[in-house]
C-alpha cells in the first residue's frame, strides 16, 4: 500500500534529547516527504526557531538547557512566534496537559505513541494552521504579522512608524523580486508626492532600524530601479 504523502513537504523542528526517538521520527516522516531539522536541548532549538521558518515544531517537555514549557512561552510571548507546536511527552495527567496549553501548545501526544498518530496530528495542525500562515511574512530572520502588526528579528522586537511598516510589509510581500520607486512611491503617497528625495529618507529610517543593529542587511537598493529584501544581496 503506498504511503499517505504530504500534499506539500512540511519543514518540522523537532526537539528532543531521546535519540531513538529522533531516528524513528526521522525514519517514518522524511519517508512522507517531510523536511526534518532536529535539536537535542531547548537552548538550541530556539536558535534553530528564530533563524529558520518552520511549518509545525515537534516539543520534548524534559529538555537541558531550557525546557518544554519555558520554550512555549518564550516563543509566544516574546517573539510572537505563531508556528504550531505539537508537545511529545511522557507526562500524561490532565495537570500537565493543561499547562502545556496553557504555555501555547497546539496539541499533545503522550509518549509511547504511534508513528501513524503523530502523523495524523501533525497533519491536522498544517492544514488548520495553513490559513494563518498568510498572516505571517518572513525573510531570513525578520517576520512581520500582518495582522498584529509586529515585527521581530532574530527575536528582537523592531519598532517601526506606520510609513516604514508600509514599506517594509511591501517589501516582504514581493520578496525576493525588485520593488520599483515608482511603486514604493505611489504606496506613500499615490499621485500627490513630495518635493524631493522623501522616498530615500524613508528607506534610510527603515534601514536604520532593520538592518543596523544586525550582522547582514536584508534591506538592497537595486541602482536605478529600486530596492529588495533578500539574505542575498544578488
Amino acid at each position: 500500500m503506498p504511503h499517505a504523502l504530504c500534499p506539500a513537504p512540511i519543514r518540522a523542528l523537532v526537539v528532543e534529547d531521546n535519540r531513538d526517538i529522533c531516528e524513528n521520527i526521522a525514519a517514518y516522516l522524511e519517508n512522507r516527504g517531510y523536511i526534518l531539522d532536529f535539536s537535542y536541548d531547548g537552548i538550541g532549538a530556539m536558535n534553530l526557531a528564530l533563524s529558520h521558518r518552520f511549518d509545525i515544531i515537534i516539543l520534548d517537555l524534559m529538555l537541558p538547557g531550557m525546557d518544554g514549557l519555558r520554550f512555549c512561552r518564550k516563543l509566544r510571548t516574546d517573539v510572537d512566534v505563531e508556528t504550531p507546536i505539537l508537545m511529545l511527552t511522557a507526562r500524561d495527567t490532565l495537570a500537565d496537559k493543561l499547562k502545556g496549553f496553557e504555555a501555547g501548545a497546539d496539541d499533545y501526544l503522550v509518549k509511547p505513541f504511534a508513528l501513524q498518530e503523530l502523523h495524523a496530528r501533525l497533519q491536522a495542525l498544517y492544514k488548520r494552521s495553513h490559513g494563518k500562515a498568510n498572516n505571517l511574512l518572513t525573510v531570513g530572520d525578520l517576520t512581520m504579522n500582518r495582522s498584529t502588526l509586529q515585527v521581530h528579528r532574530a527575536g528582537r522586537r523592531v519598532d517601526l512608524n506606520p510609513t516604514g511598516m508600509k514599506l517594509l510589509q511591501r517589501l516582504m510581500e514581493l520578496s525576493p523580486s525588485v520593488v520599483t520607486r515608482d511603486d514604493l512611491e505611489t504606496l506613500l503617497w499615490a499621485d500627490e508626492r513630495p518635493d524631493g528625495d522623501a522616498l530615500r529618507s524613508h528607506l534610510y529610517k527603515l534601514r536604520q532600524a532593520i538592518d543596523r543593529p544586525f550582522d547582514s542587511p536584508l534591506i538592497h537598493t537595486v541602482h536605478r530601479i529600486g530596492y529588495r529584501i533578500a539574505e542575498d544581496a544578488q
